[in-house]
């Protein structure tokens, strides 16, 4: 009988560790950060693919003209 594992490797990313790092520093004041420098590991991130999709849709666009 064959086995198979099917189960799907999870984790955090580094992003996501240091994001979390970051919120507990700040909340219990050993940063005096703004939220805006605090949330920096995940805006980054979402604003990359946003210009990735922005590209890929522009390149579309372009390609079909």
């Amino acid at each position: 009988m064959e086995r198979r594992n099917n189960s799907a490797a999870g984790g955090i990313s580094f992003s996501g560790l240091l994001q979390i790092v970051f919120i507990v520093l700040k909340l219990c004041h050993v940063i005096d950060w703004s939220w805006w420098c605090v949330l920096l590991p995940t805006i980054i991130p979402i604003g990359l693919a946003a210009m990735i999709v922005a590209v890929a849709f522009i390149i579309a666009v372009v390609k079909d003209e």
